[in-house]
């Protein structure tokens, strides 16, 4: 009895230990500024009883004095009176986390609440074990936290620096942090720009910490608790109202930083001042009249160019000079002179046109030996460029503003050269084919001064199609004043082959020929000339053009005719079959070179939608719509007139109408690209059949009618195709033996084949085996091997063709055909049967008949030889008294 107790209570003391309660608050000690709301947690685990547990918070001006009670989860009048106001008016509060876990709640924590603050749990459990009570000092310190922000430049021109300080300071009575944190606000939201400390450490907004990686902003400490942050290189979307935010904070125990009081103060809204705003530029001349400037012909040009910004250090400017709109030259914003370009678009030698910076924001155009062609208007076009901020974007930039200045007309004086021009048709042709020259005489040449050349362009003007405007000009091909010869991209084949032709015959005369001509250069033909002149620097250039008036080219031409004969060469009757039809070609005004696009098209029904199957072009390329039936078509050309197409395999989906789409094609060289001429279609060639499928009959035979037991027995059953006979692999059959028997009469299925070769035997009662042996594509033999007296009877066979149709490609199921029967009768040869079980018998009979002869002899000769034979007696009275 006294172990039993023993043990309970050992057990208790077990159950007790384990599971003792443990109550904890917020680690201390905590420190708070007055006027500031405070928050201390308090839980307990390990308990017995309820889940829910309450609480009682009381405090005490020292860790054993007295203490007061503040406020309870479970009396709502356990406060003292000097707290009962506080915690009526809510500035005094508990809030309950969890079942286990509250939080007591100061909104206004003041000088007065400064000491220890104990949290006490009811006992739920029913051992009493473990802490009921917890407590943690809170220290209590004046605010004395001053942010002192300067007012930053309302507004700042784009690309310069903007520089935000700000003096954040607070009494060192108390082992306190601070941090200063700037923000930007635009619209209702405001940013985090930078944070610093309160651990010495900068931490940034999520916008900004690539742009401060790069060095874009930058951390200025200063002294007295100032601090300075730069923003470099700043941006329109740098504009905004800035604050400065001053934190006080308290390291406590476990490592964690308490944010105890902050104040944000407003710097002030900085806008930012686009470069474009501010950005000018003008231009002028050393004239009089800045807006116009009259030269003669080998003066130098010099205009300048003055550019004006309110952040002009901090811009890169790239500067360009325009004439009519063209761009002469270019000084990028690094200085490299990127361009030097004259006025007329030649590429000019060196020193003729020269860009340089002569001060701030100033720069000097010159143009020496001008000439007629560079009058115009110029304009100074200037590009400011500002630099990315950061070391990682360091040497990019982006364009902020680009302006262009007011013109400057300048003029050349100089005399044009003047001629007159004239054209005619030296040779003109009477039909197509048939040469045409035209010619262009300068006449009444004045003023073309000395080593001045002639170049020429001819245009041809196609005739009216019929409609109210007129065709647009086309360039044939020039002669420039060096004498280079350019075609027109129309017409650079014929040029090149030598069909067409364009030269200088003489220094005022230029001819255009055509080797042949076509329907299609009927028409007007101008021709303009352009007077070239030497500048001073050697360049040609080109001075003044005049172009002749319209000549007109035409001659009688008749209309090109094409017909197209298809004829039937193989009609399709059944599926399967060839079809093959020709085409002939017949021209009438087409030209010489001659080539013709055959298209083969057809359609099912008369009206009905067209397909085209195949074609050949003039250059005998043949191509098929539909690559699956690449080895059923054929077209090919027979004679230069003639085309032959062939459909193999004809099936059902290719009945309907065919016919050939011709297209008439010409060149005048063999090496030109060809020219249509005209199109035509055929007669059409109907392909009309209809699918009747083969017929199949079918017979069986054997060689013999009656067999011995055991011999082997063979049947066999024929077929034979009539009508439109498809390919041996095209056909297939399922094939079924029927036994009849004589006994009783019943019929049965012995063996069977289907289409896919598969045998199926059933089962059989006697010992004989059956076999099912193709030998061709149409005969199947039936073997009965050890055949037996129940196999005598009537067999047939019954066959179901299986055909592939030629016309849909797809296997279609012929009707079934039963063959006649034949008997089959197994023979029993009475001798043969009764030879061998007789002479088994007599061989028998005689064995045992000699054994039993040679058995007595042995036991007579064994057993009867030791008997002693004894005499008969003389003496018959003896014999008889004996007796």
């Amino acid at each position: 009895m006294d172990r039993r107790v023993l043990a309970l209570a050992f057990g208790l003391l077990f159950i007790g230990g384990c599971s003792a309660r443990v109550v904890t608050v917020s680690s201390g000690p905590l420190t708070r500024v007055e006027g500031q709301p405070i928050s201390i947690r308090c839980d307990v685990n390990d308990y017995g009883g309820p889940r829910e547990q309450d609480f009682d918070w009381e405090m005490s001006k020292d860790a054993k004095g007295k203490t007061i009670k503040i406020i309870s989860t479970f009396d709502s009048a356990f406060s003292d009176s000097s707290y009962s106001k506080r915690v009526a008016s809510g500035d005094i509060s508990v809030m309950r986390l969890q079942d286990n876990e509250v939080e007591l709640k100061i909104a206004e924590v003041k000088s007065q609440d400064a000491g220890f603050y104990f949290c006490r749990t009811p006992s739920t459990d029913s051992v009493i074990s473990g802490n009921y009570v917890a407590q943690v000092q809170l220290t209590v310190i004046p605010n004395t936290l001053k942010v002192s922000p300067q007012t930053p430049p309302a507004a700042v021109p784009e690309g310069s620096d903007l520089t935000l300080s700000c003096n954040v300071t607070r009494e060192l009575n108390y082992p306190t942090y601070l941090s200063v944190t700037w923000l930007v606000k635009k619209g209702g939201t405001s940013e985090e720009i930078l944070t610093f400390g309160p651990q010495g450490d900068v931490v940034t907004g999520s916008k900004f910490s690539r742009r401060y990686s790069d060095g874009g902003l930058r951390l200025v400490p200063g002294r007295g608790g100032t601090f300075e942050l730069v923003i470099s290189r700043v941006t329109t979307s740098d504009q905004g109202t800035y604050e400065c935010n001053g934190t006080e904070w308290t390291h406590e125990s476990g490592g964690t930083w308490t944010k105890i009081v902050e104040a944000t103060k407003e710097m002030g809204t900085v806008s930012v001042t686009p470069t474009s705003h501010s950005l000018s530029v003008s231009a002028s001349s050393s004239s009089p009249s800045s807006s116009s400037l009259m030269l003669s012909p080998g003066n130098t040009l010099t205009l300048h160019g003055n550019v004006f910004a309110d952040n002009l250090p901090a811009l890169s400017l790239e500067v360009s000079w325009l004439a009519d709109g063209r761009e002469i030259i270019t000084l990028d914003h690094s200085g490299l002179l990127i361009s030097n370009m004259s006025s007329n678009g030649t590429q000019a030698k060196r020193g003729e046109a020269s860009l340089e910076k002569t001060g701030s924001g100033e720069y000097r155009l010159g143009v020496r030996g001008v000439s007629g062609e560079d009058g115009g208007i110029y304009t100074c076009r200037v590009r400011a460029f500002i630099e990315k901020g950061g070391r990682s974007t360091r040497g990019r930039w982006h364009m902020a503003a680009e302006k262009t200045s007011n013109p400057v007309t300048v003029k050349v004086s100089e005399i044009k050269p003047n001629f007159t021009l004239s054209t005619a048709a030296s040779v003109k042709p009477q039909k197509t084919g048939e040469p045409l020259e035209l010619s262009c005489d300068v006449s009444k040449i004045s003023h073309l001064p000395p080593g001045g050349r002639l170049g020429v362009s001819w245009e041809h003007i196609s005739l009216p199609d019929g409609g109210t405007n007129a065709p647009p000009p086309k360039l044939i091909g020039s002669l420039d004043g060096y004498g280079n010869l350019v075609s027109a991209a129309a017409y650079k084949d014929r040029m090149d082959s030598g069909a067409l032709g364009l030269s200088r015959v003489a220094p005022n005369r230029f001819k255009l020929r055509f080797l042949r001509a076509q329907k299609i250069d009927m028409g007007q033909y101008v021709c303009t000339v352009s007077a070239w002149s030497v500048s001073s620097q050697g360049d040609v250039v080109k001075a003044v053009e005049y172009k002749s008036s319209p000549l007109a080219v035409q001659w009688d031409t008749k209309s090109p005719t094409l017909k197209i004969l298809a004829k039937p060469i193989r009609k399709a009757s059944v599926g399967g079959a060839t079809f093959e039809m020709s085409c002939t070609v017949f021209t009438e005004n087409v030209g010489d070179w001659i080539g013709y696009a055959v298209y083969i098209q057809s359609q099912e029904t008369v009206g009905g939608s067209v397909k085209t199957l195949m074609s050949l072009s003039p250059d005998n390329v043949v191509q098929h719509t539909d690559p699956n039936r690449r080895d059923n078509l054929v077209l090919s050309k027979t004679t230069s007139e003639e085309f032959l197409f062939r459909l193999a395999g004809v099936q059902l989906s290719d009945r309907g109408y065919y016919w050939c789409n011709v297209t008439a094609f010409t060149k005048q060289q063999p090496e030109q690209s060809w020219t249509t001429a005209v199109s035509s279609e055929s007669n059409k060639i109907n392909i009309d059949f209809q699918e009747n499928g083969p017929s199949f009959s079918i017979a069986i035979h054997s060689d013999v009618s009656s067999v011995y037991p055991w011999d082997t027995a063979k049947m066999e059953c024929s077929l034979s195709v009539s009508g439109s006979s498809p390919k041996s692999e095209d056909l297939a059959y399922a094939v079924r033996w029927f036994f009849t028997r004589l006994r009783d009469g019943q019929t049965s299925q012995v063996v069977s084949v289907d289409r896919f070769g598969l045998t199926t035997k059933k089962s059989r009662n006697s010992s004989s085996d059956v076999s099912v042996e193709r030998r061709d594509a149409n005969t199947y033999i039936l073997n009965i091997f050890r055949t037996q007296d129940s196999d005598t009877g009537e067999y047939y066979c019954m066959v179901t063709p299986w055909y592939k149709s030629a016309s849909s490609g797809l296997w279609t199921q012929a009707g079934e055909l039963t063959s006649g029967k034949v008997f089959l009768s197994v023979r029993m040869a009475v001798w043969e049967s009764l030879k061998l079980p007789l002479l088994y018998g007599a061989a028998a009979s005689l064995g045992v008949g000699l054994f039993s002869v040679l058995l007595g002899l042995i036991c007579a000769q064994c057993c009867c030889r030791s008997i002693v034979h004894t005499p008969r007696s003389r003496n018959k009275l003896m014999d008889l008294e004996m007796d």
